[in-house]
């Protein structure tokens, strides 16, 4: 568990956020839904979930959460997104026409792996957990097809293909960590959060 009580936003709009919040409540954080820019002020790290990336991003504008999210992240919001939470933080997706964020400086395409029938699992290398593989749950899932200068890889498909990776206080997956009961991948962000606790190899399941 994790010293103190800090405050996770989970962006509440679409996808996957009901079992991030899970994941989160396990490791001992206060969870605080995100829906309106009011729901920013005070939290000490963000999660962007997985979902539907177009939609996701028409209901940030609707909600006018694109500047305010955008302040807060380049600001120095500790944020972690994942699937399609890497889109709308990416900088190019070379694959739709869309608008994202801009924050992260990786080339993705959208849906590259195939289409839902074609999801599949993987157990991965993650640099900085300790322990063993953690299996990746990849469901519609982009590909990170190159990094910036400043981007670190931090995991790859046994093919080659990045999966996993970190600018600064921004970290980012391709794959689903919210659908397996190991959570030292959110104990990692809690980690680049600057929120100390156990170290991410001790909460395995």
């Amino acid at each position: 568990m994790i010293s103190g009580r800090p405050t996770i936003g989970v962006l509440c709009l679409q996808g996957s956020f009901m079992e991030h919040s899970a994941a989160l409540k396990q490791l001992g954080a206060s969870v605080r839904e995100v829906r309106l820019p009011e729901h920013l002020e005070g939290i000490d790290g963000i999660i962007l979930p997985g979902g539907e990336s177009t939609t996701l991003l028409k209901l940030i504008d609707e909600f006018a959460l694109r500047e305010p999210l955008l302040n807060a992240i380049i600001n120095g919001l500790p944020t972690f997104g994942t699937c399609a939470g890497i889109i709308v933080l990416a900088k190019t997706v070379t694959s739709h026409s869309m608008t994202p964020l801009g924050l992260l400086d990786v080339s993705v395409a959208r849906n590259a792996f195939g289409r839902q029938v074609q999801s599949f699992e993987e157990d991965l290398m993650i640099d900085g957990l300790a322990g063993s593989v953690f299996r990746g749950v990849f469901i519609r899932a982009p590909i990170i097809e190159s990094c910036g200068p400043k981007v670190r890889v931090i995991s790859r498909l046994h093919s080659g293909t990045i999966v996993a990776c970190q600018q600064s206080r921004i970290f980012a997956t391709s794959f689903h960590p919210e659908f397996v009961p190991d959570l030292r991948v959110h104990q990692y962000f809690l980690h680049i959060a600057g929120i100390q606790g156990q170290h991410p190899s001790d909460s395995s399941a």
